[in-house]
Order: C-alpha cells, then sequence, then structure tokens
C-alpha cells in the first residue's frame, strides 16, 4: 500500500512536470511571438521587457538575445546590442545572423577590425547569403579598403539586384579611385532601381557639377529635392549651382534653406557671405563671416575675405585688423600684405604701405621659384581669388588617406597634440615641466653647446612676448652682420624666425646651419618642424568645410569626413635624416608619427608612435596622438584605452577627449 503511495505521487509529479514543461513551451513561443510583435510596431522597450521575461524562463535561449539586441540597437544601445549578439554566438557558435548585426553593431561604434571578422565569420558559415556583403561593403568602405569593398558589393549586387545603395555604395569606391566613368555608371544605376531615393541623384549631379555641366546637375538636385524637400547636400550643391550661373538669388534662398535646417553649419555661412558680398548686401554679409570666425577662428579666408568686404564698406582701420589677423595666421600671404599694403597708403602711413609691398614682393619671388608644386602656387599668385563658393562633396572623389583637417580643425573635436621642436621659453615656465620628463644625454649636450638658457626642446608654444622674440631676431642678425656666422648662431636664428613665423626665411637659415654641421640630427628635426608649420595654414583654406554622407544598412545612415592631404615630403625627408643620424630620440619617432597621421599614413602613425613608447614608456603625448589615430582608424576602444594612460601620465585634454568620444560613440 505504502509502495502504491509513492507510485502514485511520482507518477502525479511526472504529470504536473510535463505539464508544466508544455506551459513553458507555449509561454516560450507566445513570448517570441509577442517580441516580435513589439518590434515590427517599432515598440522597442515593450519588446525588450517581453523578451526578458522569456530569458528568465530560458537562459539558453539564443534567439532571444538576438532579438534583444535588435530591441537594443533600435534604441541606439550599441554597447547592450553588442553585449546581447555575443551571448547568442557564445550559446549558438554558428549563428550567421547573430556575426552579421553585432559586425553592424560594431561597425557603428567605430570597431572596424572586430566588424570585418564578425562579416568573416557570417560569410564563411553563410557563403550564399547577400546581405553580410553589402554590410561589409559599407564597412570596407568607410575603412577606405575600396577595391576590397567593391568586390563586396559585386557579390551583393549578383544576388540582390534591386537595392539601389548597393549601386551608390559602389560608385562612391569607385570615385575614391579615381575611375568616375564606373562611378557614373554605377549612380545611374542606382537611381533606376529607386528613384524615390534623393541619394543617388546628388550623387550623379555632383559629378555632372565638376564637370560644368550645370543644366544636368541643376536637374539631378531638382529632383533630389523632390523626393526630400530637407535633403541638405543636394540643397546645398542647387546653390553652387545657382551661384556658378549668375544667379544669385535663387543660391540665397537654397542657403537659407541649409541654416534653416542645420543652423551651425559654419560653410553655408560662408558661401551664402560670399554671395551678399557679390550682390553689395554688406551688412548681412559681414554678419555671416562673423559666425564662420566664431565657428572656425584659425580659417584665414575668413579674415581675408571679410577684411575684403570691410575695405568696399569703407571700414579701413576694420579690414587692415583682419589682414592682420591674417597675416598672425600665416606670415607668408603675399596677397594679404599687398591688399594691407594698399590701404596703410590710404591711412597716410606711406613707410608701412612700403614695407609690407617689399614683403609681398620678396614672398611672390620666393613661391613663384616654387610654381611646380601646386600646393605652394596659389600664395605666388596674386590674382588668385578666394571667394569660390564651396559644394558640399566638391572634393568627394579627392584624396582616399586621412584628413589633416580632421585632426586639426577646431570643429573636429579633439586635435593631435603638436610636434616636439627646440624652441625658447623661459627657465622656470611651468609649460617646461612634462618635457623635463624625458632626459636624453645627446640632447642635453646640444642644449650645452648652443649654449642658450632659453633652450628647451617642447610641443607648446613659446610663453616669450612677439615683441621680445622679435628683439632677439634682431640681435642675432646683428651679430651674424659682424661676424661668419657659425652654425650656432644660424641655429638659434633659425628658431627666432620660426617663432615669428617667418617660415620662409627659418627654412632658409636652418639650411645654412645644416650645412655648416650636417651631422647634427636637432638641425633636420627643427627644420623639419618648421616645414611642417608652412604646410599646416594649408588646411585652414583648402577644403575645411568638406564633408561626405554615406548611405548605409537601412537602419542607419553613417556619415564620414571628405579631405584632402598635404604635402609633407619636404619635413618628411628632415625627420628621416634625423632618425638616419639619432634612432635612439624618441621625440624623433612621436614627429614622424604626426607627419604619417597628417599625411594619411595612419598604420605607420601608429608604428612610430609605438616605437616612440618603447623609447619612452611615460610619452603621454604620444599615448594620447596614438588614440586618436586609433579611433581615426575606427579601432575606439583601444583607442580610448591610450586615451586613458595619457590622462593617467598627465595630459590633461586626454580626459575631455574620453568624454567626446565615449558620448559620441553612444550616440552614434
Amino acid at each position: 500500500m505504502r509502495l502504491r503511495a509513492i507510485r502514485k505521487t511520482v507518477i502525479t509529479i511526472a504529470v504536473l512536470f510535463a505539464a508544466w514543461s508544455a506551459s513553458t513551451q507555449y509561454n516560450k513561443e507566445y513570448f517570441f511571438y509577442m517580441g516580435r510583435r513589439f518590434m515590427m510596431e517599432d515598440n522597442y522597450q515593450d519588446a525588450i521587457n517581453t523578451l526578458n521575461v522569456l530569458l528568465r524562463f530560458d537562459e539558453d535561449a539564443y534567439e532571444g538575445y538576438f532579438l534583444r539586441g535588435i530591441a537594443k540597437y533600435n534604441l541606439d544601445d550599441l554597447l547592450g546590442a553588442d553585449a546581447d549578439f555575443s551571448i547568442a554566438i557564445e550559446k549558438n557558435p554558428v549563428f550567421t545572423n547573430a556575426y552579421t548585426y553585432r559586425a553592424i553593431t560594431r561597425s557603428r561604434l567605430g570597431n572596424y577590425d572586430d566588424a570585418l571578422q564578425d562579416f568573416h565569420e557570417a560569410i564563411e558559415l553563410r557563403p550564399d547569403l547577400p546581405g553580410p556583403y553589402y554590410s561589409r561593403g559599407v564597412t570596407r568602405l568607410l575603412n577606405q579598403q575600396f577595391e576590397e569593398a567593391i568586390s563586396d558589393f559585386d557579390m551583393f549586387i549578383r544576388q540582390e539586384k534591386k537595392v539601389a545603395d548597393a549601386y551608390i555604395n559602389r560608385g562612391m569606391c569607385y570615385l575614391y579611385l579615381k575611375d568616375t566613368l564606373k562611378a557614373y555608371e554605377d549612380f545611374e544605376a542606382g537611381i533606376r532601381t529607386n528613384r524615390e531615393d534623393p541619394n543617388g541623384y546628388n550623387r550623379r549631379g555632383t559629378l555632372y557639377m565638376q564637370q560644368k555641366r550645370y543644366a544636368e546637375a541643376e536637374q539631378d538636385f531638382d529632383t533630389a529635392i523632390k523626393c526630400d524637400s530637407a535633403y541638405i547636400p543636394a540643397l546645398f550643391n542647387r546653390a553652387v549651382v545657382y551661384s556658378d550661373t549668375q544667379r544669385p538669388m535663387l543660391a540665397l534662398n537654397d542657403l537659407n534653406s541649409v541654416i534653416a535646417l542645420d543652423s551651425t553649419n559654419s560653410m553655408a555661412y560662408f558661401n551664402r557671405a560670399i554671395i551678399r558680398s557679390q550682390i553689395g548686401d554688406y551688412n548681412n554679409a559681414l554678419q555671416d563671416y562673423d559666425r564662420v570666425a566664431e565657428y572656425s577662428p584659425n580659417n584665414v579666408l575668413v579674415y581675408f575675405n571679410r577684411a575684403n568686404l570691410y575695405t568696399h564698406v569703407g571700414e579701413i582701420n576694420a579690414a587692415v585688423e583682419d589682414y592682420t589677423k591674417a597675416i598672425s595666421l600665416y606670415p607668408d600671404f603675399a596677397n594679404a600684405y599687398l591688399n594691407r599694403s594698399y590701404l596703410k597708403f590710404l591711412l597716410n602711413d606711406p613707410a608701412g604701405a612700403r614695407s609690407d609691398r617689399d614683403i609681398a614682393e620678396r614672398k611672390i619671388a620666393e613661391y613663384r621659384s616654387r610654381l611646380s608644386d601646386s600646393t605652394y602656387s596659389i600664395y605666388a599668385d596674386t590674382t588668385q581669388k578666394f571667394d569660390k563658393l564651396l559644394s558640399f562633396d566638391a572634393k568627394m572623389a579627392g584624396d582616399n588617406s586621412f584628413e589633416a583637417t580632421a585632426m586639426n580643425n577646431t570643429d573636429a573635436g579633439p586635435k593631435l597634440i603638436q610636434l616636439f621642436k627646440f624652441t625658447l621659453m623661459y627657465p622656470d615656465s611651468a609649460i617646461t615641466a612634462r618635457d623635463r620628463l624625458y632626459y636624453a644625454q645627446r640632447a642635453e649636450d646640444f642644449k650645452q653647446e648652443v649654449g642658450n638658457q632659453l633652450l628647451v626642446i617642447s610641443r607648446d608654444d613659446s610663453d616669450i612676448a612677439a615683441d621680445s622674440l622679435v628683439m632677439m631676431d634682431r640681435a642675432l642678425l646683428d651679430s651674424m652682420r659682424t661676424t661668419d656666422p657659425s652654425w650656432v648662431l644660424l641655429f638659434q636664428r633659425g628658431v627666432t624666425q620660426s617663432l615669428i613665423k617667418q617660415y620662409t626665411n627659418a627654412v632658409n637659415t636652418l639650411s645654412s646651419a645644416i650645412a655648416a654641421n650636417p651631422s647634427n640630427p636637432f638641425l633636420y628635426i627643427n627644420r623639419s618642424t618648421t616645414r611642417a608649420e608652412m604646410i599646416d595654414f594649408i588646411s585652414s583654406i583648402d577644403n575645411s568645410y568638406q564633408r561626405i554622407s554615406i548611405d548605409s544598412d537601412p537602419a542607419n545612415r553613417l556619415r564620414n569626413s571628405g579631405s584632402r592631404t598635404y604635402d609633407y615630403n619636404d619635413a618628411m625627408e628632415d625627420i628621416n635624416k634625423a632618425i638616419k643620424l639619432y634612432p635612439n630620440f624618441a621625440y624623433s619617432y612621436y614627429n614622424r608619427a604626426n607627419l604619417h597621421a597628417l599625411s594619411g599614413r595612419l598604420p605607420d602613425a601608429y608604428d612610430d608612435y609605438t616605437k616612440a613608447i618603447e623609447l619612452n614608456p611615460d610619452f603621454g603625448e604620444a599615448y594620447y596622438n596614438r588614440g586618436l589615430v586609433q579611433i581615426f582608424m575606427k579601432d575606439t576602444r583601444k583607442g580610448c584605452l591610450d586615451l586613458s594612460k595619457a590622462g593617467e601620465l598627465g595630459i590633461e585634454n586626454a580626459y575631455e577627449a574620453l568624454k567626446y568620444y565615449t558620448a559620441d560613440t553612444i550616440d552614434q
């Protein structure tokens, strides 16, 4: 009897367990159903709540983590989405969709290396699925692997011929590779595939505009705006077409629309200022230039153009002030000297006018000897106009490398810490405290040989007043006139000339010092930094506002900066010579890394920063810049680790940069 009771109890428990299992199975399907339904209705928060219940019942339900990851992705919780996709993959290592969506998420986080690895895994598991090829193509496009991206888009298009973005993105790749014919064909294909998408018309219109086929460009921009009346690139580019075809009022209307949609768009204010100046609306043009100066205070063209406008309205003193500001930003700007010379003559300052004209003519002669170098020729040509409108995508098919502007423009977030050089500072300056952290006996011997107590190696601006530096420079010049100058005297004069921004003269003086002492690495270091400083000005003129928008996966639109790079070859030759003469000097590798970064060679920059850190493990500036380089290489996590280390080593800006990029990562 007792045995029968026990058996009955066991049977009852088994029945109850079976019923509970059936209920759980039913609930599991219900939760999946409701989770999917909420997501189809874009109700992602309720979808997450529902899937949370499912996962409490069944911790191994990898599909639940996957769906919750998609919901988090759509709520811009990218880190949470990454974590859920990772759990889904851990529970099911052959879950192709989880790899694909984690890759997309990591691409949005800027972690391109890991994203590409996930795409590789997804394609290895299911080479027949087209989606991963498309998404990997976008990632490779943003990572500037253009030929590989084209291959991925080819694979996608073979299976899916009705996705316009695939053709447009492949066309972008061809543009970067300077194959405009294939780019045009792909933009055409994109338009045929989806005639309601403004992006294809805008891309084709930009090509027409570059070829001065204005009627066709205008028609494409018109169509893009009909598709989307708030599509800024087409509004902007149509304004350029209107301006180039002598219809300024229509151009103003479009720029007004751009500014209404984006009130901080400095490029729109700049273009509107130019058009308003052309039609005589000077007061409003001045207000626009004021806004541009507020957003881009180091762009010399703002002051140069505004000075021209002040001259037109008779505000001579204000014009002189702006030309002076332009000259302070770039002392070799011949046009600014010529224009200021004329104004000084009007102000009854004949000596000042003559001095400015003499300087301008000397600089023009210097530059004309280098007219084969397109980087400098615009400054030698005194007839050059600097009031041409900038198109939204005018440079989108330019150099496919890293942009100096992105690193150094004040509008672009944290910037690279500057080059190190021998400079002059007061001995007790707080600025020099960090510069004493790295001791190199050979550098100390060099400073002793020069014998100037103010000489230090630093990446900061001198704390000596400008008039004092001018007096020092004149004293050195007097010494050189009374004796045959030694390399020591020439070197010191080169330093002072560089500090008062007489870059051309400084390079010539340092070249004389090198001729007298060709085996001294530190002379090459300073000539390298001086040559680089000459180039830096150009980034404030050429293409400092360019932007490119790139359509990515349907759930996301990614953005990338577009710009050109600049020719640092002379500076690079000098720093290479310095490293050859003194291969264990950390500052040289740091400087070369900066030049690599500004020239678009990010992997080389990374390697040189790493070498600098090996030679000086406390080199906070190298950690900081390497962090920025890794972020621009789309490895945001490793970049932030380097920024964190820089902060530990005393680089105050590191924590601001961390905050900037952490917020940017979360907000994407």
